[in-house]
C-alpha cells in the first residue's frame, strides 16, 4: 500500500476537562473518517487505501484543547493538505480532525508533534 497512513487527531480535554463518554469521543473520530473518505472518495491515495481493507494503517493522536485542533486545521488548511474538522451539532464545538489518506512522508511533518491519544 505504499506507506497510506491516515491521521486523526482528536481533542485529549474532551475527556479529561468535559468529562465526555468514551463511546461519544470515539464517534468523534469514526464522523470525521467517514466524511473525510467521502470528500476524498476519488483521491488516488483513498482509492488505494480502501482497496486494501485489511491493511488499512490509522494513527490516532491528541491535541490538547480547541485552540491546538483549530490552529492545527488552519495550518494543514495553508499547506493543501485535505482533511476534515468536525465540529459536532448543534453544540457547534469543534472534536476532531480526521485528514484524508497521504502517503505518510507527504504529511507526517505536520503531526509529528503531536502525542498518540490515550485514555
Amino acid at each position: 500500500m505504499n506507506n497510506i497512513v491516515q491521521y486523526i487527531v482528536v481533542r485529549s480535554d474532551l475527556r479529561s476537562a468535559l468529562s465526555w463518554p468514551l463511546g461519544a469521543v470515539i464517534a468523534q473520530s469514526c464522523h470525521a473518517t467517514a466524511a473525510v473518505i467521502h470528500l476524498n472518495s476519488e483521491d488516488a491515495d483513498t482509492l488505494a487505501y480502501l482497496n486494501d481493507l485489511d491493511n488499512m494503517h490509522k494513527v490516532v493522536l491528541e491535541a490538547k484543547d480547541e485552540s491546538a485542533l483549530v490552529k492545527l486545521s488552519e495550518k494543514l488548511k495553508e499547506n493543501e493538505i485535505k482533511h476534515k474538522l468536525w465540529i459536532e451539532q448543534p453544540e457547534n464545538i469543534p472534536t476532531c480532525i480526521a485528514l484524508k489518506p497521504y502517503v505518510k512522508d507527504t504529511v507526517h511533518k505536520y503531526v509529528k508533534h503531536l502525542k498518540l491519544l490515550k485514555e
